[in-house]
């Protein structure tokens, strides 16, 4: 920069673009200034064309059902599907205060194109709350029959009480407490690492709290480790474990026999590598028995089932004891690139920068072991993910305490992880913003109540924990993926209560961690150690790539 070359601002500009280029530069900067801030309604009429061949036919095929509150939409959608003129005025499935309202009066507006893309958009919306179902479709199928019937949940030895009067007794008494403690380290000043000031939380960053000496440690170590090829330790390890015995033939069901050239694809599978590279590199296979290996024995069931083979394995190991007890984990996504495709599928994040790609999800337990890897698109929020990897399998299972970071948290997976038995203990990053949520705020110590903010609604607790019990039963059976269940909930329109229920248990479970965090140093460093596991994770498979 000129500034900081010490040069004049003039000479640096001749020097490199000219004038004349900064200013259409300028120019450009100003007009994708005003695009970026402008209503981005008004730009969805232009992917019209992208569906209107297809979307009467889908809703030909596909049987939609849905509950009453979805009758306006299923009609406006029977008009697309009949290719009926479309009404003048009416559009019944819009809310008062949408915006696609003031669209639709906009006279300067295709109306006709518009109201077919809001049907659409309004559709899309109803099947991931769950407001309209298909009856044969698992993952888009009615969620009240999904659901676990509250009686077999009743029976399944769940780790929350059935009745909700003593969960939320229990609640009570812990939001008390912990708040007299909190008030107590606020009025004498032994907050450790934060102060309130005029109704204003300050924390300041945990110290890192390790031995100079562990760094030339650590290289010594290294340096003592032998060199060895990636391939001889996947035979090793599969002569101690017999990971691929897990890999049988899909039709027959018969153990595979070529077991080089089977830990070739689960190599290639893991670096991300592909088989064409992979046969490349290869002296003994080719592509094409490459391929054929990977179809007829590989799949994400059979993954999991060998990982969870060496993730037992690798716990019975002495060394493994030095790390943990196999009891914490943290939980992370780590982006990976993908071919230019990933543009048309929505699939480019801007915080990894404008090429498309995938984020693999990972557990890893206090041992070093990634027990549960998922992939997900890189555009969603992790949050939703975090149990799916938990209840994948039994090292998950016997996890007690869950860290992960700011993206990994909401109040809904606060409430299921709660629920569950977890202790869920995320790195927020704006911890100083989130208000603390109490039963009554007249009882919250007068030290304390610039932090408070809504009251929790105690009766709708009450009034839906029968369905509470319900989500929590479904996703310990394996009938629906959590995942699938708290986006279906997170989605739903505000006024639900059984999501708003889920929401409040959230927002105490919440309050009671934000209070013992403030409280608790040692819990910050296990969450920070924990977290930094899961980082040298990535890192290994950054480097392994």
């Amino acid at each position: 920069m000129a500034k900081g070359d010490e040069v004049a601002v003039a000479g640096a500009v001749d020097a490199s673009c000219g004038w004349s280029e900064l200013e259409n530069l300028v120019a450009t900067a100003g007009a994708l200034g005003k695009t970026v801030k402008a209503d981005a309604l008004a730009y969805v009429e232009q992917g019209y064309h992208r569906f209107k061949l297809y979307a009467p036919r889908m809703l030909t095929a596909l049987d939609i059902t849905g509950a009453s509150v979805a009758e306006p939409l299923l009609a406006a959608a029977d008009v697309i599907r009949d290719r009926r003129e479309i009404p003048s005025r009416s559009a019944p499935f819009l809310q008062p205060q949408s915006k696609w309202r003031s669209h639709l009066r906009n006279p300067e507006t295709n109306r006709d194109r518009l109201w077919i893309v809001a049907v659409l958009f309004h559709l899309r919306e109803a099947f991931r709350s769950g407001d309209v179902w298909l009856a044969h479709s698992r993952r888009y199928s009615d969620m009240k029959q999904a659901l676990v019937p509250v009686e077999a949940a009743q029976t399944m030895g769940l780790s929350m009480p059935l009745a909700p009067e003593v969960w939320i007794k229990d609640r009570k008494r812990r939001l008390e407490d912990g708040l007299h403690r909190l008030a107590v380290a606020v009025k004498n000043g032994t907050l450790p690492g934060g102060v309130i000031e005029d109704g204003r939380l300050r924390v300041e960053r945990l110290e890192a709290d390790v031995p100079t000496e562990a760094d030339n440690l650590i290289l010594d170590l290294y340096r003592r480790l032998p060199e060895v090829r990636i391939t001889d330790i996947l035979v090793d390890v599969d002569n101690d474990t017999g990971l691929t015995d897990a890999f049988t033939h899909l039709r027959t069901g018969a153990p595979c026999k070529d077991r080089l050239g089977l830990l070739n694809v689960i190599l290639a599978e893991g670096l991300n590598l592909g088989l064409s590279k992979m046969a490349g590199a290869s002296s003994t296979h080719s592509f094409t028995q490459l391929a054929r290996l990977s179809n007829w024995y590989v799949e994400s069931d059979v993954i999991n089932r060998a990982l969870a083979a060496v993730i037992e394995a690798q716990a019975r190991l002495p060394m493994a004891k030095c790390w943990g007890v196999g009891e914490t984990a943290s939980s992370d996504g780590q982006f990976f690139p993908t071919t230019r495709q990933g543009e048309a599928m929505n699939l480019i994040n801007a915080k990894y920068g404008h090429k498309p790609g995938l984020k693999a999800y990972t557990h890893v337990a206090d041992q070093y072991g990634p027990f549960a890897t998922q992939v997900i698109p890189a555009t969603v929020n992790e949050a939703p993910y975090i149990l799916d990897g938990l209840l994948m399998n039994p090292t998950g299972k016997r996890i007690r305490e869950q860290y992960a970071d700011t993206g990994g948290f909401t109040d809904l997976v606060f409430a299921a992880t709660s629920l569950l038995g977890y202790l869920f203990i995320p790195r927020i990053r704006d911890l100083p913003s989130k208000r603390l949520h109490v039963f009554d705020r007249r009882s919250v110590p007068t030290e304390l109540r610039g932090l408070v903010g809504d009251r929790i609604r105690e009766d709708t607790i009450i009034t839906n924990w029968p369905d509470v019990l319900r989500c929590i039963a479904t996703m310990l059976s394996d009938r629906m993926q959590p995942s699938q269940l708290l986006k279906k909930l997170a989605a739903r329109p505000r006024q639900h209560d059984q999501a708003i229920a889920l929401r409040e248990i959230g927002r105490i479970e919440r309050t009671l961690f934000i209070i013992e965090w403030l409280l608790d140093t040692e819990m910050q460093r296990r969450a920070q150690i924990g977290l930094n596991k899961g980082e040298a994770h990535h890192a290994l498979k950054n480097a392994l790539r």
